[in-house]
């Protein structure tokens, strides 16, 4: 079996291997550059064009390399973005009117596609929310763009009787976002909770973030409680494996 300890790779993946190492190397290899085409792999590992071509396959379904249409094989060039999972919940950030994105990148994020309605949320929203029987919530949905390439959808779930009225209703939150926004109404966030899970995407994610099927995303679910306890919001983010770094920077 060719996944028993001690079993020979398959070819493409031994090629597969090596280009990756390279790429990360990159004394070899950098951001933009040209890989070697599948005649060129083909010759020097002694397979077939479909082996060498299945390789970078490969590489591209794993986010390293992109395929240009007539070009060839490419490293991929875009850099992925540093999410400091924990300065960007601050309130020194999000409370001083800034985006909690602005503590991730220089790069701006743009949205390009932004609903916000009230509907009964799926079942396991209701209960984080603690929802009774057919109350509402307001849910806010999401699509993040960098260098126009998809890196994240997110949908945010809040109970509805507690931002009815505000600007939370709204696609346009204003100067802090949803969470000076819930500061506003005396409901604050205080503390969060973030839940990773790294799976592979549904057909309908990896078409929303233009991604192969093959790649996994990160599924990150993250809790906002108030003063009193009360969960204010659940937020539900699909990432592209490829285009993030998780960065988590505390004291001991």
């Amino acid at each position: 079996m060719a996944d028993e300890p001690g079993a020979e790779q398959p070819k493409y993946l031994q090629i597969a291997d090596a280009l990756k190492e390279a790429i990360e190397l990159g004394d070899t290899y950098g951001p933009g550059d040209r890989l070697p085409g599948e005649s060129l792999l083909a010759q020097q590992y002694a397979v077939s064009p479909m082996t060498a071509r299945r390789a970078l396959r490969m590489l591209a379904s794993q986010g390293l390399a992109e395929s240009r249409k007539g070009a060839g094989f490419f490293v991929q060039a875009f850099q992925p973005i540093r999410r400091r999972g924990i300065q960007r919940l601050a309130r020194d950030q999000w409370g001083s009117g800034k985006s909690i994105w602005a503590a991730d990148e220089n790069r701006p994020l743009d949205v390009d596609h932004v609903t916000v309605e009230e509907l009964i949320p799926p079942a396991h929203i209701q209960r984080m929310l603690e929802l009774g029987e057919g109350e509402a919530a307001c849910a806010r949905s999401r699509r993040y763009m960098l260098d126009r390439r998809p890196v994240m959808v997110a949908t945010s779930y809040l109970p509805y009787s507690l931002v009815a009225g505000s600007a939370i209703t709204q696609a346009d939150t204003g100067p802090g976002g949803v969470y000076a926004r819930l500061a506003d109404l005396g409901h604050a966030p205080v503390h969060f909770r973030e839940e990773v899970r790294c799976l592979l995407p549904t057909s309908k994610e990896a078409a929303a973030l233009a991604m192969s099927l093959e790649r996994p995303v990160l599924k990150i679910c993250r809790t906002a409680f108030a003063a009193d306890q009360r969960v204010v919001e659940v937020n539900e983010m699909t990432l592209d494996s490829a285009s993030y770094v998780l960065d988590y920077e505390f004291d001991a």
